[in-house]
């Protein structure tokens, strides 16, 4: 069996996830718990790590029947081939969700002069500038070393650094 990457209805996630779950599969819809302001209170809600995305650890034989399920509208493909992700990596990212609070979780992309400070790696607590940022890759300069570095983001936990 393998994870495979599917491509949901948008805000349909976590409905597709329940219903997949209800249909026997294993699912992982992982969700970020979030608190959020209201007009008039603050609220914790759940949304989605990865917006219109779910995993199925499903038999290749099998894959076709998760489209019995409204709302999972294709599998996503890599090289030509439905994009699978190692159960290594599946349980990195359900540890990961464990051990992290939610609210230092964001979502985004680095822009140039982005600020960054390493949360994790070698360069823990390391503070960085945005260079370029292509993919999971970022080339950052550590003005405390006076060099530039290629860094693996799915390696290394970086938040960015507000300017106040």
């Amino acid at each position: 069996m393998s994870w495979y990457v599917i491509y949901t209805k948008s805000r349909c996630e976590k409905s597709v996830a329940d219903q997949l779950t209800k249909s026997g599969f294993e699912v992982y819809c992982p969700l970020l718990k979030l608190k959020k302001q209201w007009s008039d209170r603050w609220k914790w809600v759940e949304e989605p790590l990865f917006r219109s995305y779910c995993f199925v650890n499903v038999e290749d034989a099998e894959r076709e029947k998760v489209f019995s399920v409204p709302g999972v509208v294709r599998y996503l493909y890599f090289c030509g081939k439905p994009a699978t992700i190692r159960n290594k990596e599946m349980d990195q990212l359900k540890n990961w969700l464990t051990a992290y609070d939610h609210e230092s979780i964001e979502v985004k992309g680095l822009n140039t002069n982005d600020k960054i400070v390493f949360k994790s790696g070698a360069l823990m607590d390391q503070k960085a500038e945005v260079v370029d940022s292509k993919g999971n890759f970022a080339l950052l300069y550590l003005e405390n070393m006076g060099m530039q570095v290629k860094v693996d983001l799915r390696k290394n936990i970086v938040e960015k650094l507000t300017i106040s």
